[in-house]
């Protein structure tokens, strides 16, 4: 393993690392304590980060970019973005930096014992992931990179997405100031994912915390996070752990890894598996175990990303990717969205009942 300041693997990261490993590397971390299993990797720490601002007075100018900026004018809020970052793409990033993340991809590498061993590379921002703002898809993340080569290009087009017309905006109504949001980046071994989604530790329609929602589909899950797929929707009772409901639906497209252009690509989903459920009820059963988990490690209701690798045997094949707090309802005091009559035993046995509908 590498010893560097730039460098922290996630097995060191944890919430007191926030403001060097940001949110997403953080949580990665934390799920790692809590024993859920996770996808190896390392965090690129924002020392980095602050470091490479530094070159040629690149800081000061992107401040005073910014300090002249009207968020409100979108055109010209996109057009200093655009500045802000191609200034970025061009400034090069120092030998000791570069040295220290190639060498750790090549430990990671190692590790899995996989050359070029493919990657996603994922922005981790300061204030990102945190209970009270939610930054989610704000900045850059790049699957299936393969080569150190390629990771320190997209650690800067990571580093650059901090300034997104749309992140400058939320930064601003947020009351973030420009300055004290630093960047770090998750290279994190891709799971080549089956069926892969987000899962929520209550019901985001009504924020019941009883329940458990799980979206699903094919391939990759960008498919479900940007919403170019209307994915399979689980309904499971937190208590029982049983399938309240299942929604299948028409999953027509998938992102799937191309190995020989070495890049993500959308492909059309066979006939045969369109309508087709996309988890198996063990599968289910195994994500609604670790939703559990981590929302008791954390004590809020969390929002998270799974995969199912299909080069692993089950359950270890059953990954969560990224976590962070649920921040719509989790706002807001615990509600009773269920009315119920008689005991508590009642109660449970009617949902048993209830068996599993299939719309």
């Amino acid at each position: 393993m590498n010893i560097s300041p730039y460098i922290l693997w996630f097995t060191e990261c944890d919430r007191s690392k926030q403001n060097s490993v940001g949110g997403k590397c953080a949580n990665l971390g934390e799920m790692l304590q809590a024993n859920v299993r996770v996808p190896p990797g390392f965090a690129i720490t924002t020392l980095a980060y602050r470091q490479f601002l530094g070159v040629r007075g690149l800081g000061d100018e992107i401040a005073r970019m910014l300090e002249e900026l009207d968020v409100d004018d979108i055109e010209s809020a996109e057009r200093t973005s655009q500045e802000i970052r191609q200034l970025m793409g061009a400034t090069p990033i120092s030998p000791a930096i570069e040295d220290a993340i190639c060498r750790a991809y090549e430990d990671l590498c190692a590790e899995c014992n996989v050359p070029d061993l493919p990657v996603a590379v994922r922005s981790s921002a300061t204030a990102e992931d945190l209970p009270g703002a939610s930054f989610a898809g704000q900045q850059e993340t790049t699957l299936w990179v393969r080569s150190a080569s390629s990771v320190l290009v997209r650690t800067t087009l990571c580093w650059s997405s901090l300034f997104t017309s749309r992140a400058i905006a939320y930064r601003k109504a947020m009351g973030f100031p420009h300055e004290k949001v630093h960047m770090s980046v998750g290279v994190q071994k891709m799971a080549n994912s089956r069926a892969a989604g987000v899962m929520f530790t209550l019901n985001p329609i009504n924020g019941d915390r009883s329940k458990i929602v799980i979206d699903s589909s094919w391939g990759l899950g960008e498919s479900v996070v940007s919403g170019v797929v209307t994915p399979d929707n689980y309904l499971v009772d937190k208590v029982t752990e049983g399938i309240l409901q299942r929604t299948l639906s028409p999953k027509l497209i998938e992102y799937i890894p191309n190995h020989h252009a070495g890049q993500v690509e959308i492909a059309t989903v066979p006939e045969e598996r369109q309508n087709a459920a996309s988890l198996t009820d063990e599968e289910i059963a195994n994500l609604t175990i670790l939703a559990k988990c981590v929302e008791g490690y954390y004590h809020v209701p969390m929002d998270i990303e799974w995969g199912i690798d299909r080069d692993l045997p089950f359950p270890e094949n059953v990954m969560l990717l990224q976590c962070r707090p649920e921040t719509v309802w989790s706002s807001k005091p615990p509600t009773r969205v269920i009315q119920q009559s008689g005991t508590a035993i009642d109660f449970v046995v009617a949902n048993i009942l209830k068996g599993v509908r299939v719309k």
